[in-house]
């Protein structure tokens, strides 16, 4: 299980990233606005946070790989997050909705909630499957003839208008509500909710219609307690029991 409590519940996730000095950019861009939580999601190298551009690139930000984690899936470095911001320019048919990043920190900084800011990869971005697990989708401003911004740059501009949202320096300590259900309590949620709805018939497993990641919406909407989980967690117990 990956830690929930850091010094500044901030985690940045970089997804499937090929290039590691993408990755010792993206560290070196983080200390500089006082973060340092890193994960990586199936990077192309499993070595990455040890190659030499990785480290170059760092700059000092040594630190920040050191500690970095590397898990399989974007539901494993969501552990222990309540508030995932997705980072991707292209619109999806449905989904999470979508701010530009000053507007939506100014509330999200006030709110007590264990915040990940969510990055594709250089070549592809972010797939519709990992932006249906986060709560909002941020759009940074940009020229409209070419909004291309590499990896590190975009963590850069992230992290700095989230240290500005939450006060910049120096950090004043924030209240987090360790009660809310994170992204693997309420992926254990859904789980069970889809083995039930196939159960009862709801839920054609060949023809899904995006079913799951609408509910999946609906739980971020609804920002769920660990103990509200367990209570819909209970309900379907008791329908699986009817059915059987």
């Amino acid at each position: 299980m990956l830690p929930t409590h850091t010094p500044d519940p901030t985690r940045f996730i970089l997804i499937g990233t090929s290039h590691p000095g993408n990755v010792g950019a993206a560290a070196r861009a983080m200390k500089v606005m006082g973060f340092s939580d890193l994960v990586l999601v199936a990077p192309r190298f499993a070595d990455v946070l040890q190659q030499a551009d990785a480290e170059a690139m760092a700059s000092g930000a040594g630190d920040v790989l050191a500690n970095a984690r590397i898990v399989p899936t974007l539901a494993d470095a969501l552990d222990g997050i309540t508030y995932a911001c997705a980072t991707a320019m292209t619109p999806r048919d449905f989904g999470p909705p979508t701010f530009a990043p000053r507007p939506l920190f100014e509330g999200l900084a006030g709110q007590a909630h264990f915040v990940a800011f969510v990055f594709g990869s250089e070549r592809f971005g972010m797939t519709n499957d990992d932006v249906y697990r986060c709560h909002a989708c941020l759009s940074v401003p940009t020229v409209a003839d070419y909004g291309s911004l590499n990896l590190a740059q975009a963590v850069q501009l992230i992290a700095y208008d989230w240290r500005q949202a939450l006060g910049g320096f120096p950090v004043v300590g924030r209240t987090v509500d360790a009660g809310r259900a994170d992204g693997v309590v309420q992926q254990g949620l859904l789980d069970h909710w889809q083995r039930v709805l196939v159960d009862i018939g709801y839920l054609d497993p060949l023809v899904p219609r995006k079913l799951m990641p609408r509910l999946q919406q609906l739980l971020n909407r609804a920002q769920l307690t660990k103990e509200e989980v367990h209570i819909l967690r209970g309900v379907a117990r008791a329908i699986g029991k009817v059915r059987r």
